[in-house]
């Protein structure tokens, strides 16, 4: 049996997090209820976000690592990336945080 929380709780519990650090959080993609991938979107003060998700690490742990980084030489880029990535995986969470320090944010989600 896998240990892990079914994927709607953990958005919720994410989106609960970011709000009680003051920040705003929104589903941009809806995926799978029970074990869809999550991945997290962060952006401060409408600026250039970074994409994280959550991969499995040597020790069978799974940590949230950067997958791509937004710039403004990129932008287009990293939205056909979303994109691309939600048609490849319809089971694929995509929140998106607005958070004043979204790096802490994630390292404080990785325990």
């Amino acid at each position: 049996m896998d240990g892990r929380l079914p994927a709607h709780l953990e958005v919720s519990g994410l989106i609960r997090a970011v709000q009680a650090q003051g920040g705003f959080a929104t589903v941009l993609a809806k995926g799978e209820k029970d074990a869809g991938t999550i991945l997290i979107l962060t952006i401060d003060r409408h600026r250039n976000g970074t994409l994280y998700e959550r991969m499995p690490q040597l020790d069978g742990s799974r940590r949230f690592e950067v997958a791509k980084t937004q710039t403004i030489e990129n932008k287009q880029e990293f939205e056909d990336y979303l994109d691309r990535r939600k048609r490849q995986d319809s089971d694929i969470w995509i929140l998106e945080v607005d958070i004043a320090d979204g790096e802490r944010f994630i390292a404080s989600m990785n325990g």
